[in-house]
């Protein structure tokens, strides 16, 4: 398939996603396969999270568009999934579910030899993110954090 049906195909897409309220997180055509394999990563607008029915009501209308534009001239099989769960937290959501797991923090501290730290993950406000190291809470400005993923907690 060239680039230029893949970025029809695409739109295609993307424009049954919006009809239902979804948007395509992401697109992967296996063309090296017999027969081409079409992967599909939607998630929901609203941010909440893909369901199997989701993943169902999308697949009928996504098919039938692909059949009706003739973009592909070949048998293909159809795999609609979501992105599923990532080891950053970013969301309020993301703190409040993992509170109290493990946590690695990434730090932007230009003058300091530590750039992560390791501890579960106490409580997150507006200014600052507070872990729990070994019994002892550390609060850490969001302006030196970079990035806080999950991870195993090692003594």
């Amino acid at each position: 398939m060239n680039k230029e049906n893949k970025n029809k195909l695409e739109a295609l897409l993307k424009k049954v996603a919006y009809e239902l309220d979804l948007e395509i997180y992401g697109l992967n055509i296996q063309t090296n396969q017999n027969p081409i394999i079409i992967e599909i990563i939607i998630k929901k607008t609203n941010g909440n999270d893909i369901s199997l029915d989701d993943c169902e009501l999308f697949n009928t209308p996504a098919s039938d568009e692909i059949e009706k534009s003739n973009l592909l001239n070949c048998s293909y099989v159809l795999e609609i999934s979501s992105q599923g769960v990532s080891d950053e937290l970013t969301s309020e959501r993301d703190f409040k579910t993992f509170k109290g797991f493990p946590v690695n923090v990434e730090l932007n501290q230009k003058n300091s030899k530590i750039k992560f730290l390791n501890g579960l993950l106490y409580e997150k406000s507006n200014d600052y993110l507070a872990i729990n190291i070994k019994g002892r809470i550390k609060k850490i400005p969001f302006d030196e954090v970079l990035k806080i993923s999950l991870c195993t907690l090692k003594d």
